[in-house]
């Protein structure tokens, strides 16, 4: 299988990808402060309450991630049900509850008096797009620099995604209504069928074909197509700020506020999923990938479905975006401390 070989290092985009994203941030601001009659013509493209030129970036920036998932390897998940459990568990039980409370908290409570009150709901909902949506491909990457178990890892991101088109839409729903959050039913379908069920279909035609050439074609697209993902990301990033620079410009602590919980809640997913694996009696190769696919988000998936609900220039969106400015130095600061941690974690197994 494709995915057993060693998986291609991290291209210039993957590893700075902090970096890409505070530069479409200037860029983005700037852009829309000096050209806001081409950002506000861009905004009227749609069909449907669909933004056709941010609908195509979202296909660019999700088909290439999910071509890489090979859902036939569902069946190997059976080897480690111990990891699978935890890993499930904090994935789709503890993230996007614990985000709900966090968000609550911070951004309803002890945040509010600082944060502008007509956006707080806004945030929320953000917040909980971000946690709902698992982990990004790029966990392929991760779980590589950690020595992890290259057949749990794709199992578990096939097997999350399989999860993910049935559950995405109700568990939003369900999070958001006990936030007292009006629940946009047809727009949130909208989105799973275009950002969700429509990709992976087009994804896995893609990859069958792609296969039935051989493995090593396979591997050269996948390389050639690697950059798409994250350059429609930044594009996207563009024009959110383009749109959001007015707002960011009079209100940069919010970025800051919102950061908080997120960051919370990374570290203490992967810090849980970790410790459970561990007390186990999982390997570390099983481990590693698992703390960091409960550390990790879907964030294309969440900045799209921001987007497609609330707006390009909603306090949701700018919520999704800063999970996608802190999702790569995060990760790799869990990447470290599980690799340094491994003498630790194998003392008592």
């Amino acid at each position: 299988m494709t995915q057993d070989k060693k998986v291609a290092p991290m291209s210039v985009f993957e590893r700075y990808l902090t970096v890409w994203v505070f530069l479409c941030i200037v860029a983005g601001i700037a852009l829309g402060q000096f050209f806001p009659n081409v950002f506000q013509a861009v905004g009227r493209m749609e069909i449907a309450q669909v933004n056709l030129p941010v609908g195509l970036l979202i296909w660019i920036m999700i088909i290439p991630m999910l071509v890489k998932v090979d859902f036939g390897a569902l069946h190997e998940v059976r080897q480690h049900v111990k990891g699978i459990g935890v890993t499930l568990f904090v994935n789709w039980l503890v993230k996007p509850f614990s985000m709900a409370l966090l968000g609550w908290f911070f951004i309803r409570h002890l945040f509010a008096p600082l944060l502008p009150p007509d956006q707080i709901d806004s945030y929320i909902a953000g917040l909980i797009l971000l946690a709902a949506a698992p982990c990004t491909a790029m966990v392929f990457v991760w779980s590589r620099l950690t020595n992890g178990h290259p057949l749990f890892t794709l199992s578990q991101v096939a097997l999350n995604d399989a999860i993910m088109v049935v559950a995405f839409a109700p568990l939003v729903a369900f999070l958001l209504g006990l936030s007292a959050i009006i629940v946009p039913w047809d727009t949130l379908i909208t989105s799973v069928v275009l950002y969700i069920v429509i990709p992976v279909v087009l994804a896995q035609v893609w990859r069958k074909a792609l296969l039935a050439q051989g493995a090593e074609k396979f591997d050269a697209v996948m390389a050639r197509i690697g950059p798409w993902s994250i350059s429609a990301l930044l594009a996207t990033l563009v024009l959110l700020f383009a749109f959001q620079g007015e707002a960011i410009l009079k209100q940069p602590l919010v970025i800051a506020l919102l950061a908080v919980p997120i960051l919370i809640q990374v570290l203490f997913n992967s810090a849980l999923a970790y410790y459970l694996n561990r007390a186990l009696g999982e390997s570390h190769s099983v481990a590693c990938p698992s703390a960091l696919i409960g550390a990790s988000n879907f964030f294309e998936l969440a900045v799209a479905a921001a987007i497609s609900l609330f707006g390009f220039e909603s306090g949701a969106a700018l919520a999704t975006v800063v999970g996608v400015l802190i999702e790569v130095p995060v990760m790799l600061l869990v990447v470290h401390v599980v690799n340094r941690s491994k003498g630790w974690y194998e003392r008592t197994l």
